[in-house]
């Protein structure tokens, strides 16, 4: 007996219908995912230091949390783009913010130089919508400090969602909270979008982390140093410090700190690692390998950066 074809209409229902399926079983595998992570401590931490490019000085280190690589979250992006869809990213951030301020200390015990980093600032990475929760204002923040022995001047909270800030002028009145008490904010991927001019105007952070696409081969491209000046001159008139973000090259260095940049980051200063390591300068020519974490590829350098590292 022959089985009559599907209508036209028919074969798009059952289109839409496992696609439906397959999308459910993908939010289910990454939901149970998240939860394997968050319960077993999964997350790999790295440090990855900030170097004044004048003095030479370390300033500090940003934190990054790494999740493992799996099916559901291939590379660390993926990873961090369906947290933020999620209603668990209160939660998420939460646990991240306890173990980068635990794993810090921790590594700062192992580096057993406490009179050369007790200064140091600690970046931590922070959804906006996560500073107006009532948890961070109630002074949850301060008791887990005051544990780890990290005064709030020592502690800048770096925005990387800048999407998710509307109201400028409440969100402005969360961050006079957290100042009052010695805390500073840093915009991230300044330079990538309009969102981010905007958030930085507004918000007057105390550091504007200049995005990597704008520090690639910078000393190239002239349209490029033009908006690093633009950033300089802002920076200058509001008591901003800028951090280039990115630098591969010991040349890229060499410009930045003969631009009068203050502050830099990058493989050629220093690697994210899970040991609190010094930045250093570049000082020579190297091609250099390095795995990025979170991701399964190993990446060569398309050009060749200077540094320490190989």
């Amino acid at each position: 007996m022959k089985l009559p074809l599907l209508m036209p209409g028919m074969a798009a229902a059952w289109g839409d219908l496992l696609e439906s399926i397959h999308s459910s079983a993908r939010s289910y595998g990454r939901s149970r995912e998240l939860h394997r992570i968050v319960q077993g401590r999964k997350l790999s931490t790295f440090f990855q230091p900030i170097l004044n490019l004048q003095s030479g000085e370390c300033l500090g280190y940003e934190v990054l949390n790494r999740p493992p690589v799996s099916d559901s979250f291939p590379n660390t992006e993926m990873f961090y783009d369906y947290i933020g869809q999620t209603n668990r990213v209160f939660a998420f951030e939460r646990y991240c913010r306890e173990t980068s301020f635990e794993r810090f200390e921790a590594a700062r015990i192992r580096a057993q130089a406490p009179n050369d980093i007790s200064g140091h600032v600690v970046f931590i990475n922070v959804h906006p919508l996560v500073l107006t929760d009532s948890a961070y204002r109630s002074g949850e923040t301060a008791r887990l400090l005051k544990r780890y022995g990290l005064p709030p001047e020592r502690v800048v909270f770096e925005l990387t969602e800048k999407q998710a800030v509307t109201d400028y002028a409440e969100f402005e009145r969360v961050l006079s909270h957290y100042r009052a008490q010695g805390f500073r904010i840093a915009v991230d991927d300044a330079g990538s979008g309009y969102s981010s001019l905007k958030t930085i105007v507004n918000l007057k952070p105390e550091f504007i982390k200049l995005d990597k696409s704008l520090i690639r081969d910078l000393h190239e491209h002239e349209d490029r140093r033009r908006m690093v000046k633009l950033f300089q001159e802002f920076a200058q008139g509001s008591g901003t410090s800028i951090i280039a973000e990115g630098i591969e090259s010991r040349v890229e260095a060499e410009f930045l700190r003969a631009e009068g940049i203050e502050y830099g980051q990058g493989y050629a200063l220093g690697r994210p690692d899970p040991e609190l390591k010094p930045a250093l300068f570049p000082e020579e020519d190297r091609e250099i390998i390095w795995t990025d974490p979170g991701k399964k590829q190993v990446a060569k350098a398309d050009i060749k950066p200077r540094g320490r590292f190989a």
